[in-house]
């Protein structure tokens, strides 16, 4: 069915449009690009450089923690010669607790006695001539058991410094020995510590380059958005002269008379240059061909 006559200068016109329209190129250059895809947000490139510097910075608490585990060890190791009663003469025995100056003092004290006793034996003696009684039986008898009193208390005095030297090793031997043990202790505590520093240095660091980057992830997709807004509408301002020219051509499909505006409509959501066009097919099939 060709167009009425009332509207072949009207169709004449859309199609002069039609060519000026199409004639100049879409400044696609206005609605794509990387000027619409948000940038790097600032948080979230602190969280990288905050990332990139705590690299490996957990490693001296490791090394820490690793050369007290090893001095540990030796101190551990070091506990061994005090195993058992400490019999012996090595490394850790009682023997090696005693004192050098032990046999000093006990020969030095013994021959204190010894002077004390002759000092004795010379009083009995001297008691004995001031009573005329010097070299009888009864002197013979006191200086017996004064010399058998003496001997037993010499005796006794020496026992009585060896147990003490001996006493005296033990508690040094135990003392030596429970400072091994609280050094060993307290290495293998620092080691733990170190140990939950590490733990805990990491932990810190990788939740503050989380929240860092959650949080400039979260701005970005504002950005995103904002930016997402400016490129709809810039798209729509390339194309806002095919919409005029769609609107112009299908009233003019409208007003031929027995064409439907439908049969020229593009598919669902079409751009305004595709419907600018089908339209122009539309009415050019009616007019027979522009001229």
């Amino acid at each position: 069915m060709a167009l009425p006559d009332y509207l072949q200068e009207t169709a004449k016109d859309y199609a002069k449009q039609l060519t000026a329209t199409t004639s100049v190129p879409i400044q696609t250059g206005t609605f794509t690009g990387r000027q619409f895809v948000a940038g790097e947000d600032p948080l979230q490139t602190q969280a990288i450089n905050l990332a990139t510097q705590g690299i490996g910075s957990y490693q001296p608490f490791l090394t820490s923690a690793q050369q007290a585990i090893t001095q540990a060890g030796q101190d551990v190791a070091g506990l061994s010669p005090f195993m058992g009663a400490g019999a012996g003469t090595g490394a850790g025995s009682i023997a090696s607790f005693m004192s050098p100056y032990q046999q000093g003092v006990i020969d030095e004290t013994l021959r204190q006695f010894d002077q004390s006793r002759v000092s004795g034996r010379r009083d009995i003696q001297d008691a004995a001539v001031q009573a005329g009684a010097f070299g009888g039986g009864r002197e013979g008898a006191l200086l017996g058991q004064y010399d058998a009193d003496s001997l037993a208390n010499r005796t006794g005095l020496q026992a009585q410094l060896l147990q003490q030297g001996f006493q005296n090793a033990q508690l040094a031997r135990q003392n030596a020995f429970n400072q091994q043990q609280a050094l060993a202790n307290a290495r293998a505590g620092l080691a733990q510590n170190q140990f939950a520093l590490s733990n805990f240095q990491r932990a810190g660091q990788a939740g503050d380059v989380s929240n860092l980057g959650q949080l400039g992830a979260f701005r970005q997709g504002i950005d995103q958005s904002q930016l997402a807004a400016d490129q709809q509408a810039a798209q729509t301002a390339a194309y806002e002269p095919f919409g005029r020219l769609s609107q112009y051509g299908q009233g003019i499909t409208g007003l031929s008379g027995g064409v439907a505006a439908q049969q020229f409509q593009a598919p669902p959501t079409p751009s305004p240059f595709s419907t600018a066009l089908s339209t122009a097919l539309g009415i050019g099939g009616l007019f027979g061909k522009f001229r």
